[in-house]
């Protein structure tokens, strides 16, 4: 699995289709046709940053 955002493999998983990305530090949700970007705060909540069209 590669980040969506920076390419990188640094990738681990959080939860169910939920992943989050060593190399860019973001966290993101793989749903059948769209991948949800989330950028995770200091107190560990995610805000959404971007969403996008899956590949494949």
């Amino acid at each position: 699995m590669t980040c969506p955002v920076c390419g990188g493999r640094e990738v681990g998983k959080v939860g169910a289709r939920q992943y989050y990305c060593h190399d860019c530090c973001v966290e993101f949700v793989v749903r059948r046709d769209r991948i949800q970007v989330y950028q995770v705060e200091d107190d560990g909540t995610l805000v959404a940053v971007a969403e996008v069209k899956a590949l494949g």
